[in-house]
């Protein structure tokens, strides 16, 4: 059960990046940018959490992940603070 957890979570994530990058193609505001590299990095975050618990359980991944997670979130706030249009 928790491998469809996992799953659900990276595919939900990415369905979120497609649909605010394509707002962004579309409607040209950065914020939407800003948001869609964030649920990408969430997205991978979330794939990296399958594949450290469940495809490789003997190796911790769980640095990468958490640096993966800042860098998704980093993003987001560099938009939501510099970004000022």
């Amino acid at each position: 059960m928790a491998e469809a957890v996992y799953i659900v979570g990276a595919i939900t994530s990415l369905v979120c990046a497609i649909l605010l990058l394509r707002g962004y193609v579309t409607g040209k505001q950065r914020l939407l940018l800003w948001s869609g590299l964030c649920f990408i990095g969430l997205a991978l975050s979330n794939a990296l959490i399958f594949v450290d618990l469940i495809v490789f359980p003997d190796i911790d991944l769980y640095r990468l992940r958490l640096v993966t997670a800042a860098i998704a979130m980093g993003m987001l706030l560099y938009g939501l603070i510099w970004e000022n249009k």
